[in-house]
């Protein structure tokens, strides 16, 4: 089991910053994969915004390449999200995702989500 737990989502004008911060239940050498995902609107499929494997490998939504970076502070259990240059498209909610292995399939767990509004 892991506990996902976010924080750090508001309001920002276009072209600001924020930094989302998803601190997990136990250490994230454990887990194979640590994600952030958002959904836009109420219905909308939760899409992939970044990810970080175990190996420090990432990967970015086309849509926030060179403005959003994933990182993790394994002495804190810490996953970030920082996320520069922000549109009013980036609008939406945030979670935090934890992927394990868990035999021949991978087990996903999820924060709670936190709101993220880009408004002037």
């Amino acid at each position: 089991q892991v506990q996902l737990v976010e924080s750090g989502g508001g309001l920002v004008q276009p072209g600001g910053s924020l930094r989302l911060s998803c601190t997990v239940s136990r250490s994230i050498f454990s887990i194979n994969a640590m994600g952030w995902y958002r959904r836009q609107a109420p219905g909308k499929e939760r899409e992939l915004v970044a990810s970080i494997t175990s190996g420090s490998s990432t990967t970015y939504a086309d849509s926030v390449k060179g403005r959003f970076t994933i990182s993790t502070d394994n002495a804190k259990n810490t996953v970030y999200l920082q996320m520069n240059t922000l549109s009013p498209e980036d609008t939406a909610v945030y979670y935090c995702n934890a992927r394990l292995l868990n035999g021949l399939h991978f087990d996903n767990y999820w924060g709670q989500g936190t709101q993220v509004t880009v408004s002037s």
